[in-house]
């Protein structure tokens, strides 16, 4: 039989004046060192919590737990309540542990530890209840979206106590600034909040994944997360691959169109200056390439590459410019001789060879830079030569004529003369006007 709270507080109280009656101790030193002592406690919705009071120095006096309500749980080891999820866990007359099972979000509040002595004493425990929110869900994803749209997401938890906290993420990047609201649930005690997430369509995240996360401390460090995937549809993007950077004429010659896009382009179309290809003998198309077996000048021109996909077209052009194979460089080696003419041809032939792109083959000349050198430095000394030469005739010329001169100076006035002496004397004379007269021959 279980005893009404009000029978059990008035048991409890008389049976703490007959302790403290006939007991000669509590005459003499009153009872005013005993103090129950009791802690705030928190747990999550669901989940088992103690509720523990302690008394340090206690003369056999009665301890007892009651809700918020103020229905006596325990009295001493005696329950009180009738209530499966309260049990005892240790009954003493230094403390009074009982535990509470399957924690409802009303049994959130202030319970009391009372220490039946004169008067009572009481400890006041409050018991905070933490609302799990509930698994996220994100809406307003519509699939595919095209390129350019505008997207609006919402992620919606509810029955979080206090309000969850949402955040979003792209792939691994979090996304800030979201407008946010919260909303308090029918039961008045939990929230149930809202996040929106807004953005504009874009190749670029076509395949992202879109997370919705929630935060809480009844969580344990453990998010909730819903997650969205993008699937963006846009028009291709083209550019063509050559196999080669300069094309010869007489080599093959591969062109890939590379394409982009969602849906897929499939299959490309490869025409040549605005038409179809000339030679469908030496161009053949497979897949998305062209190949041109044997390049000649008459594939000069410009080829295009159009892509086409459920969204749009796209396309890229490439030029084709055909080089000429280059011509083989035959080494050339040029003998210097000491005579006039050798050396004039010498010279006018190495003037010739550098303005040319046609150079004689040798057969002893020696193969690559050491015959060029070896030419070089020919055609250097001849030109050193010439000039030497050039010097010494004119230099010869110019002492043959001033020689000349001075003996027909010595020699003019002697020969009408009738005698040596006027001979001398007309000489001298002449010398006189001779040095007013002088005739030079360069």
């Amino acid at each position: 039989m279980i005893l009404q709270p009000s029978a059990l507080v008035c048991l409890s109280s008389l049976w703490g004046v007959i302790v403290q009656a006939a007991s000669p101790r509590n005459k003499q030193k009153p009872s005013q060192g005993q103090f129950p002592v009791t802690q705030n406690a928190t747990v999550v919705e669901g989940g088992t919590i103690n509720l523990t009071c302690r008394v340090d120095q206690n003369d056999n006096t009665s301890l007892q737990w009651s809700n918020p309500a103020q229905q006596t749980l325990y009295f001493d080891d005696k329950k009180a309540l009738r209530d499966n999820r309260i049990e005892l866990v240790r009954a003493s007359w230094h403390e009074l542990i009982i535990s509470i099972s399957d924690v409802a979000l009303s049994d959130e509040g202030q319970y009391t530890c009372s220490l039946f002595t004169m008067p009572v004493k009481t400890s006041k425990a409050f018991l905070t209840v933490l609302g799990v929110p509930e698994n996220p869900h994100i809406t307003g994803f519509t699939s595919p979206t095209m390129e350019g749209e505008i997207i609006q997401l919402t992620c919606k938890s509810s029955g979080s106590k206090p309000a969850a906290d949402i955040r979003w993420f792209k792939n691994d990047q979090e996304i800030k600034g979201m407008r946010k609201i919260k909303e308090q649930d029918n039961n008045g005690k939990t929230f149930t909040v809202i996040s929106f997430l807004d953005f504009q369509g874009d190749r670029r995240d076509d395949g992202a994944i879109i997370r919705c996360r929630v935060d809480h401390e009844s969580l344990n460090s453990t998010p909730q997360i819903a997650k969205q995937v993008l699937e963006i549809h846009y028009t291709p993007t083209v550019r063509i691959l050559p196999s080669t950077l300069l094309p010869q004429e007489g080599q093959p010659l591969i062109l890939t169109c590379e394409s982009k896009g969602k849906p897929l382009p499939e299959p490309v179309l490869w025409t040549k200056d605005g038409g179809e290809l000339p030679d469908p003998e030496r161009m053949t198309v497979n897949g998305r390439e062209l190949t041109i077996s044997f390049l000649n000048k008459t594939d000069n021109g410009t080829y295009r590459c159009e892509a086409t996909n459920s969204i749009g077209q796209s396309s890229a052009e490439y030029v084709l410019i055909i080089n000429d194979v280059p011509k083989p460089l035959f080494p050339t080696t040029i003998i210097p001789l000491f005579t006039s003419a050798t050396v004039k041809t010498t010279v006018a032939m190495s003037i010739r060879t550098t303005k040319s792109d046609f150079i004689t083959k040798d057969p002893n000349a020696l193969p690559g830079p050491v015959a060029t050198d070896h030419a070089l430095i020919g055609g250097i000394v001849a030109v050193v030569v010439f000039v030497t030469l050039c010097s010494i005739i004119l230099l010869g010329r110019y002492l043959a004529r001033h020689k000349g001169t001075y003996l027909t100076n010595e020699a003019k006035g002697a020969d009408d003369a009738p005698d040596a002496d006027t001979a001398i004397i007309n000489a001298e004379g002449s010398q006189v006007n001779a040095e007013e007269k002088k005739e030079y021959f360069i």
